[in-house]
């Protein structure tokens, strides 16, 4: 669980933050890691379908490291929001990095 933090985990950790913040990356733009350090990336594609006001744009923000919108809106049509988490295989011991899209 404490991969991340550990001395192995922190370049991975690193390469997602940007001044101790998650950084925001654009559709075209991942997170750069040295060649020794290359991981495979896994993508997802999560979708989020709920009823009005229960907290699915607050919750897609607050994984993507950006400020929770103060006031209930409703969001129009579709929000997609590209995360990247890494994350260290137990079965296999080797570091991947999750592309997580989320559809809001």
């Amino acid at each position: 669980p404490g991969w991340l933090l550990s001395p192995a985990g922190r370049p991975y950790l690193d390469s997602i933050l940007q001044k101790n913040q998650r950084r925001v990356f654009g559709l075209l733009e991942r997170p750069a890691l040295p060649p020794a350090l290359a991981a495979p990336t896994v993508t997802y594609k999560l979708f989020l379908s709920g009823k009005s006001g229960v907290g699915k744009t607050a919750l897609v923000a607050t994984l993507a490291g950006t400020p929770v919108p103060p006031v209930h809106h409703e969001t129009l049509g579709i929000e997609a929001t590209t995360v990247y988490w890494p994350a260290k295989l137990r079965a296999s011991g080797r570091p991947v990095i999750f592309q997580l899209h989320f559809w809001d």
